[in-house]
């Protein structure tokens, strides 16, 4: 394990309300590893909070066996938040202070010496190209600048691993373009990104690995395009020189959606490398000229309302 990051065997969690018992995790397994960025999803309630409240020590798991960054979650919390860094959804910058007394504050609270404070502070402010504004009131920061900041703050106690909190809420697109890169940036450096967030395209351009949780399970996980190739609606799309080949193409593999204008021919098809390949080899036996291929997934908005939407019905299901 010494690989991983985060390593959850059997995660489990349960509130008593006045209905009685509410299970919000349901024994879920996680393994992220280290240097990486692992995004989890899912719709509201579905236990993202609180996965990352029992990975960051914040409330207790009722039950599993949970490493954080090398250490023992129950039994060596204080390692384990030593290790760790918090960038929540809500920014936690003081807007009455200026943006390197921010700084300042977060390396008392993480009792450096003044020196090397101040230092971790200069470090920060260039690297996240906070220098011209350092010291100016943060409530004079535009959004994309406070969250440079918050996630800066999360830095000053160089952290192993973050856990990032819909990183890019309010922001406008070239903000959050510029936090992919920092993102990116921070994981080329070693550090592990642990990610939620509501939008999907941000998974999709960040995550190497993606967990779908619903209703306290994990009902999916795997790379983008894996997860894309659990449902239907992916097609390859051909593209012939002329109606011929479109015609022999459409004859020789049997389905499809012909458009003779365009001089394409549209194969339902899941785009892995194997379904490709197999439907290549075939065209090329028969000497029939493919000029152009592209192939087209459903995106992780369709993986998500369709994976979600099945886990709803087997609850339904379950309860007649």
């Amino acid at each position: 394990m010494t690989n991983l990051a985060i390593a959850a065997n059997g995660l489990r969690k349960s509130y008593r309300g006045k209905d009685g018992e509410k299970v919000v995790l349901d024994g879920i397994d996680l393994n992220v590893p280290q240097g990486t960025i692992f995004s989890l999803l899912g719709p509201n309630g579905a236990g993202k909070t609180t996965t990352v409240q029992i990975l960051s020590t914040l409330i207790r798991a009722d039950g599993g066996q949970v490493q954080v960054a090398g250490y023992d979650l129950d039994r060596q919390a204080d390692d384990v938040r030593g290790a760790i860094g918090v960038t929540g959804q809500y920014s936690a910058v003081d807007k009455l202070l200026t943006g390197e007394e921010n700084l300042l504050l977060m390396a008392d609270l993480k009792h450096l010496p003044k020196r090397e404070g101040k230092q971790k502070a200069a470090e920060l402010l260039e690297r996240f190209d906070l220098v011209d504004a350092a010291r100016k009131p943060a409530s004079t920061y535009s959004g994309g600048m406070q969250r440079r900041l918050d996630l800066a703050m999360t830095l000053v106690g160089d952290p192993r691993l973050i856990f990032l909190d819909e990183p890019t809420t309010g922001l406008d697109p070239r903000s959050r373009r510029a936090m992919y890169q920092i993102v990116r940036d921070l994981v080329a450096s070693g550090v592990t990104i642990f990610l939620t967030t509501q939008y999907l395209e941000e998974a999709d351009e960040l995550a190497d690995h993606i967990a779908l949780l619903d209703h306290g399970r994990l009902i999916a996980e795997g790379t983008a395009e894996q997860l894309k190739r659990l449902i239907p609606g992916g097609h390859i799309e051909l593209t012939f020189t002329d109606t011929h080949l479109l015609e022999a193409a459409r004859h020789l593999i049997g389905a499809g959606i012909a458009d003779h204008d365009a001089l394409t021919l549209q194969v339902p098809g899941d785009g892995s490398v194997r379904a490709i390949r197999e439907l290549l080899t075939a065209l090329d036996e028969r000497s029939i000229d493919v000029d152009q291929m592209s192939v087209h997934t459903p995106d992780l908005d369709d993986v998500f309302l369709t994976l979600t939407s099945q886990q709803t019905d087997h609850k339904q299901e379950a309860t007649r």
